[in-house]
């Protein structure tokens, strides 16, 4: 079941944005993480290197923390418009997450943290029976 109808980019204007990629992250053998970013890199359009990583970056945090704290990991959704990219994903868990602090010694809890500083906007919105964690980066440098 996807869950697009919420997903649209905010700077397309009267255009309609690109159908999104939509990764199913549920099932008896739910996709490795290593396929779904192979999987966002084929989606993107030509983006620097840089902007490529930041993109995979997000993607692998939200859904690692979808897979280790969201119950259930439901979907990922990825879609690009003229100057944002959107990454959200899915999960059963009714918790929201916690944007952790850094500190020397601790080797969790600084993923959202970077989601924060790479991200132009990031936040969760709650569902009836499901929460969407999303972020936005811009495409350019």
């Amino acid at each position: 079941m996807s869950r697009q109808d919420g997903f649209a980019m905010a700077d397309e204007g009267d255009h309609a944005p690109p159908v999104p990629l939509v990764v199913d992250l549920t099932g008896p053998h739910p996709p490795a993480l290593a396929d779904v970013r192979r999987r966002t890199v084929a989606y993107l359009p030509v983006l620097a290197e840089d902007k490529v990583d930041d993109v995979l970056l997000v993607v692998t945090e939200l859904v690692s923390n979808a897979y280790d704290h969201g119950g259930r990991a439901l979907e990922l959704r990825v879609g690009t418009g003229r100057q944002l990219i959107r990454v959200e994903v899915d999960d059963e868990s009714p918790r929201l997450p916690v944007l952790g602090r850094s500190s020397a010694g601790r080797y969790r809890g600084h993923g959202l943290l970077m989601v924060e500083n790479l991200c132009k906007d990031w936040g969760v919105a709650q569902r009836t029976s499901y929460k969407t964690v999303w972020a936005v980066l811009t495409s350019d440098g």
